[in-house]
């Protein structure tokens, strides 16, 4: 069974004379494990299409299977429950709050989960780790570079170790190295059987994926695996 299906799923803001198609019939199917990224300008659907994704917007019709389930026609406090368990969210602009400690960021989905606080603390120091953070748990987002500012909002992703790592332009706003650093940290994450799904309208970035899938005018247009990588 895929980890998520997508069935003919299309996505109209302002219906009627002036409407826009943000997604024109998509369909797609996406199994466990696959590091896929997802392609396209400004404007093609991408977006939308990570919206949908990951729970965050309602398509205009269309069906959305996770894990076998139909989420289409869940209530908000159902989606929410269900991003909670199972998505992990990296964004281009970090979101992280900076009245709050890199440590304190970490912690807060974990706090939504209602993890006590020893459990939480540990994931949070352990997730830190793994990015190379350790020597900045107790630092704000402002005492920290962009790079590491990207670090803490992968580690606040992975810390319950969600099965799916949505990643919207993870790279977008950091330089090259911190760029690297941040696509390595996602193939160890695949390495170890998450699902990653990147978002990017950088070729570069997206053929380090196994799986490309380009969206144009809100269609798909191309999905491929390379041959040298597989399908796992």
């Amino acid at each position: 069974m895929p980890l998520i299906e997508i069935y003919d799923m299309h996505k109209v803001y302002n219906p009627g004379e002036n409407e826009v198609r943000a997604l024109d019939g998509v369909s797609l199917t996406i199994d466990e494990g696959e590091f896929v990224a997802i392609i396209g300008h400004s404007g093609s659907g991408k977006s939308t299409l990570m919206n949908m994704i990951g729970l965050l917007d309602e398509c205009s019709s269309g069906s959305y299977f996770l894990r076998g389930h139909n989420v289409s026609s869940l209530s908000d406090d159902e989606l929410s429950g269900i991003r909670n368990l199972h998505i992990g969210f990296i964004f281009q602009g970090f979101n992280l709050i900076p009245s709050l400690t890199a440590q304190a960021n970490v912690e807060l989905p974990l706090i939504y989960r209602g993890m006590k606080k020893d459990e939480r603390e540990q994931l949070a120091e352990e997730a830190l780790e793994r990015v190379g953070l350790t020597k900045r748990a107790h630092h704000r987002p402002a005492q920290m570079s962009g790079g590491q500012q990207q670090r803490a909002a992968i580690a606040r992703a992975v810390a319950a170790r969600p099965p799916i790592i949505l990643a919207d332009e993870p790279t977008g706003n950091l330089d090259s190295k911190s760029g690297r650093d941040v696509m390595r940290i996602l193939h160890e994450l695949n390495d170890e059987g998450r699902t990653v799904i990147l978002i990017t309208h950088d070729n570069e970035i997206a053929e380090e994926a196994k799986r490309v899938i380009r969206i144009h005018d809100g269609k798909i247009v191309e999905d491929y695996y390379h041959k040298d990588r597989g399908l796992t």
